[in-house]
């Protein structure tokens, strides 16, 4: 999404139809929880500035959980969709700027599969940028006191397979999307010494501000949202 000439100067958009594709992940890595499924089945036939969010969660599988989302995408036809993931570590709602065609697992998906340097999509583009106005979310999620940054990889496991394939399969569509990481659920953060975390009706609420910014926002804003190596 292109940057406004001169910050704050937002113009209202209407999607394509008036739905929201949400989706999350299942549980994954010996977890019993998953954040992102937590605030997909919350907010599923919930109503966003006027739009319909119809939730979608996906299998922690490289390949099937494309397949999963496309389902999904054909059944709603949505006019913006933002997939939710989670990230271990991270103490904010991170919204991803960029997806990268590589698949390099770190540990193995639910269906025990391990991809090493394969591509998500043969002869696709070495990456894409979210069409998301992901630094006026940001703004807005801090304006209302919800942590939250632009992050700069959304790494190489099955979070940046789906912000890939899906910013892969909506190019040129007019359909705006991309991908927000979220920290651990403090249930989770308690078993793991020292890691951060968010109550889960603070990132509802952050998410719900996030699309409704999505949904305002023609242009994003012309700010700092880059990031020392």
């Amino acid at each position: 999404i292109r940057p406004c000439e001169a910050a704050g100067r937002d113009t209202v958009v209407r999607p394509m139809n008036d739905c929201i594709l949400l989706t999350g992940f299942e549980p994954f890595g010996g977890e019993s929880l998953n954040p992102s499924q937590a605030i997909v089945r919350a907010l599923h036939e919930t109503s966003i500035a006027g739009c319909s969010v119809i939730a979608a969660s996906l299998p922690c599988e490289f390949g099937s959980c494309l397949a999963v989302l496309g389902q999904a995408i054909e059944r709603c036809r949505p006019g913006l969709v933002l997939a939710l993931g989670q990230a271990a570590g991270r103490a904010d709602l991170s919204l991803e700027r960029i997806a990268v065609n590589v698949d390099d697992a770190s540990l193995p998906d639910n269906a025990d599969a391990s991809p090493v340097d394969l591509p998500v999509v043969v002869g696709g583009p070495a990456a894409y940028f979210s069409t998301l106005p992901v630094k006026a979310m940001v703004a807005a999620l801090r304006a209302a006191g919800i942590p939250a940054s632009v992050s700069q990889s959304a790494g190489t496991y099955v979070c940046n397979h789906v912000f890939y394939g899906l910013q892969h399969r909506l190019a040129g569509s007019g359909v705006r999307s991309g991908f927000m990481h979220l920290p651990l659920l403090p249930e989770q953060a308690a078993h793991r010494l020292g890691q951060p975390s968010m109550p889960l009706q603070t990132m509802i609420d952050g998410v719900r501000i996030a699309l409704a910014t999505a949904l305002a926002t023609d242009c994003d804003l012309r700010a700092s949202g880059g990031a020392l190596p």
